[in-house]
């Protein structure tokens, strides 16, 4: 047991005497401990502040013209956007009078027919922009009849009730903008908003309005839904929120941006407010020079100024009289002949014979005459043997 568990503390040895041989018994100097050194304490690291850089706010003007938005929660993410993209345009205000869970089927939770022409009223605007559907694929009810949604006694009386919101529109003397629905996540509820916006459209050329088709801008090649897309920069970013149903801030500025041109157009804003586009008024004007150097207008027949009057390669193009090789290739099947000497030249060449001219017979001189003819020695043929060792 003690060899697994060891000595208990009452049997343990006690310190050992030594004796220094002087009779002297001495024990052991009892050790001291050393202190161990206080931990140092760690710097706390500074919270960083993080400075949220905000736009300056530019006061509107007091004649500033005022847009009126009306319709559900698509219409008040619009009026967001709009917001947004005018912020720094002095002279035009943005008006938002939306319900998010309105619409025109439900008129016991919020009558359009009823409060549209008091908001309008209210507001005088000198533009009307209209959103409304995206709650309206349900039952309607009508006097004692209840018809279901995209029933032939719904899309009547629904065209109806649109029809009498586009004349009240109307009734305003302003220009009005009808903003058709986007797509939604769900494949059944963007082919209801495909019928909705159908309806939209006719209504709105009947009283001559002009409706602003906004479903490519959240949709991708095939007209589907899509979370994330293009903002007004050019990167991806996400459009809609979790759900896929409400709008994310740079999908709202991306519902803005299909309008902001028309607006601009039927109001008659300089395109340089607002949208971040330089005013002309803000850009300098270009520096004059005073030394300003007068010279002799330039012929685009002279370019060169050489008094010449042909331009280069306005010569005309020759013409070859017969047909090209390719043209005999493809036509006969013949070949252009190889140049004379390489590999594939095949002609036969006739060699050229070498020929020794014949001497010329030696005329007489006078002075062999005078002497008489003489003999020419014959040539002494070449005897081999006497050349051999």
């Amino acid at each position: 047991m003690e060899m697994l568990f060891g000595t208990p503390r009452s049997r343990r040895e006690a310190p050992r005497v030594y004796d220094d041989g002087l009779g002297v018994e001495t024990r052991p100097a009892p050790q001291r401990r050393r202190p161990k050194p206080a931990a140092k304490a760690k710097p706390r690291p500074t919270p960083s502040v993080t400075v949220i850089e905000t736009q300056p706010v530019v006061e509107k003007a007091a004649d500033a013209k005022t847009v009126l938005v009306t319709g559900d929660f698509v219409a008040s993410s619009l009026a967001d956007g709009l917001t947004e993209a005018f912020a720094e345009a002095a002279g035009l205000r943005v008006e938002s009078r939306t319900d998010g869970s309105s619409g025109l089927v439900r008129d016991d939770h919020f009558d359009w027919l009823a409060e549209f022409p008091a908001a309008i009223q209210a507001v005088k605007p000198q533009l009307i922009v209209i959103s409304l559907g995206a709650n309206d694929r349900q039952m309607l009810r009508f006097g004692e009849a209840r018809e279901k949604f995209r029933s032939e006694g719904w899309t009547a009386e629904y065209t109806r009730r649109v029809d009498r919101l586009a004349r009240q529109a109307q009734a305003a003397k302003v220009p009005v903008l009808w903003v058709g629905m986007p797509p939604f996540p769900s494949s059944m509820m963007s082919a209801d908003m495909v019928t909705l916006n159908a309806l939209y459209r006719s209504a709105a050329e009947r009283v001559g309005a002009e409706f602003v088709d906004v479903w490519d801008g959240f949709a991708d090649e095939e007209g589907k839904f899509v979370m994330t897309g293009a903002d007004i920069n050019g990167q991806q970013v996400r459009l809609r929120g979790q759900e896929g149903i409400n709008f994310t801030p740079a999908g709202k500025r991306r519902l803005a941006f299909y309008l902001e041109d028309d607006i601009r157009r039927l109001l008659g804003i300089d395109q340089g407010e607002g949208g971040g586009v330089l005013n002309e008024k803000l850009v300098p004007a270009p520096a004059g020079n005073e030394a300003i150097l007068r010279t002799a207008p330039i012929a685009l027949t002279d370019p060169e100024l050489d008094g010449g009057s042909t331009l280069l390669g306005g010569l005309p193009v020759a013409v070859k009289d017969g047909k090209s090789p390719r043209d005999l290739l493809v036509e006969k099947g013949e070949m252009a002949p190889a140049p004379a000497g390489r590999v594939d030249d095949f002609r036969l060449s006739s060699p050229a014979i070498a020929t020794t001219p014949a001497p010329a017979p030696s005329q007489p001189t006078p002075q062999a005459d005078a002497q008489g003819d003489t003999e020419t020695p014959a040539a002494t043929p070449l005897d081999k043997a006497a050349l051999r060792p």
